[in-house]
């Protein structure tokens, strides 16, 4: 048996979950590419921000619009740093992560089932976190950052859209009854992203309908 013969066989075996390595549709890829790159730009807005303020207390962050639309109130409070370091720097790990995995997957890479499983877990603790944000934004801080929520909606869309592939590529096995359903979450993919949205859009409305009642 030649050395190419062998190489030949190695790849066409399956991996060690009994799956041959997963692909991805170029939609797909470029959504986790694009999503990516926003959130990476957000994450460096807020830590070039973060630093600065850190340089400065009394650094006024261009995203300081009013009362509400405030970075800097935000940037300020401890559950900016969780863990013991500013928040964004997790974005730009992460965000720099999935970038690269997105333009793996446009060059036509293929992931084997633990790393979309991983990728699906990763993505699964980033929207935990997200609305925990959401939540102490809410209704401990008081105000909102643009960058912030555009990380939120970011994290949102990319669970959302990660999920379904591996729903829709067998990575998570389902039954015919639930694989009805993932067809019709497929077909109606943009309902559930545009209704998260209209959900937080009416929570902040709510939140500071007396600060938004006083510009009427």
């Amino acid at each position: 048996m030649t050395a190419a013969t062998t190489v030949h066989l190695s790849r066409s075996e399956p991996d060690d979950a009994g799956r041959a390595p997963v692909g991805a549709s170029r939609a797909y890829a470029f959504l986790l590419f694009l999503g990516g790159l926003v959130g990476l730009a957000a994450s460096a807005v807020l830590t070039f921000d973060k630093l600065r303020i850190l340089e400065n207390p009394s650094y006024v962050p261009s995203c300081n619009l009013n009362p509400v639309i405030s970075c800097g109130s935000v940037m300020r409070t401890d559950q900016a740093e969780v863990f013991g370091f500013p928040n964004p720097l997790l974005g730009l790990a992460a965000f720099g992560a999935l970038t690269a995995i997105g333009a793996g997957l446009l060059s036509g890479a293929a992931y084997r089932r633990w790393f979309w499983l991983g990728l699906n877990a990763g993505t699964a603790l980033g929207v935990v976190f997200v609305h925990w944000l959401v939540d102490q934004a809410l209704y401990d801080i008081g105000a909102l950052c643009p960058y912030c929520m555009v990380v939120w909606a970011t994290v949102v869309v990319l669970f959302w859209y990660t999920t379904l592939h591996n729903l829709r590529s067998g990575v998570i096995p389902v039954g015919p009854r639930l694989a009805v359903a993932v067809r019709e979450a497929a077909r109606y993919h943009w309902a559930l992203p545009v209704l998260w949205a209209a959900v937080i859009a009416l929570l902040v409305l709510n939140r500071f309908w007396y600060y938004w009642s006083t510009l009427l």
